[in-house]
């Protein structure tokens, strides 16, 4: 039923992701490593090994997802809809996303510097340990833009496109790409049908996550022409095929710079710029960015509903 996702949306905006509950992602997480390894040691093609391990990953998690619902659905119908409702809230982290990142600025409002390094390290990839107040602050936007897109409204699109089911094997892909899909020895090989395919997923949700983000720009009191312009000028000068997109039009719409050297595993990676400093990156710029991703996130829920809605 249709209403089992605003249902999930509003779950995710009241609890967020509480410490200690039980997640799917874990358990997808925990499948990833046992299959890896065992691939590992069965197939000397380290390429292979990795198609399969993404395909069995993403094919198994939406087997599973399908199966609970439907033997919680043989209990009684609402106990269905509850378990529905759950597994989606589960695929969601608008919440969450914010009050991990809040944490972060918090530390800097109370010039506690060192805790915002480290708080800010278990939402980024890059290096924290001797980031200043604006990097920090720039790191946190990227990370709002670019979850904003991977931890929202693609998680969105699957559920109207497919409910729970589409939804958490989206999760499965974005998973594997985050554990595996990196370009270092190890899983340059095995990781790379990991890569491809979270990229190949998230093609449809970054650009709708940019589109939707210039248009909550207007009553918000940003940008959005600059949003715009920005978006269609640096979106393609990542590396990755989709993070230019939502990264770029936070960019224009608060006339800030993204982007710039960032450092991984000790080597230090020269990013493309995003944007035009017209304003100095602070606290204000970040809250802004919050109130653009829950703007954003709702439009995507009322759009969302607009389109599927006739189907049902």
């Amino acid at each position: 039923m249709i209403w089992t996702i605003p249902a999930s949306f509003l779950l995710d905006l009241l609890l967020g992701d509480p410490h200690g509950w039980p997640h799917p992602v874990i358990g997808i997480g925990r499948f990833i490593k046992r299959v890896e390894t065992v691939l590992a040691s069965l197939i000397d093609h380290r390429r292979l090994a990795g198609c399969l391990l993404a395909l069995v990953t993403v094919l198994v998690t939406g087997l599973v997802t399908w199966a609970v619902i439907h033997l919680a659905g043989l209990l009684h119908s609402l106990v269905g809809l509850a378990v529905t409702v759950w597994l989606g809230y589960t695929t969601l982290a608008l919440r969450s996303l914010h009050l991990e990142s809040r944490q972060v600025v918090r530390y800097l409002e109370q010039g506690r510097i060192s805790e915002a390094r480290r708080a800010l390290s278990l939402i980024v990839g890059r290096e924290t340990s001797q980031l200043d107040e604006e990097q920090i602050l720039r790191a946190c936007i990227e990370t709002v833009a670019e979850n904003t897109s991977d931890g929202v409204i693609g998680p969105l699109f699957y559920l109207f496109l497919g409910g729970p089911v589409a939804a958490m094997m989206y999760k499965a892909a974005s998973t594997l790409d985050s554990m595996v899909g990196y370009t270092d020895d190890r899983y340059r090989e095995m990781g790379w049908a990991s890569a491809r395919l979270d990229d190949l997923l998230n093609l449809v949700p970054a650009r709708l996550t940019g589109l939707l983000m210039v248009l909550a720009s207007f009553p918000l009191g940003l940008n959005p022409w600059a949003a715009l312009t920005t978006m269609l000028r640096d979106a393609r000068k990542t590396s990755s095929p989709n993070a230019g997109f939502p990264e770029s039009a936070v960019a224009g719409a608060l006339g800030v710079r993204l982007g710039g050297p960032a450092t991984y595993f000790g080597e230090t990676v020269q990013k493309p710029t995003l944007g035009d400093a017209d304003r100095r990156i602070d606290i204000g710029c970040y809250r802004a960015t919050i109130r653009l991703m829950y703007l954003t996130a709702l439009l995507g829920l009322i759009l969302g509903m607009v389109v599927v809605w006739p189907l049902y």
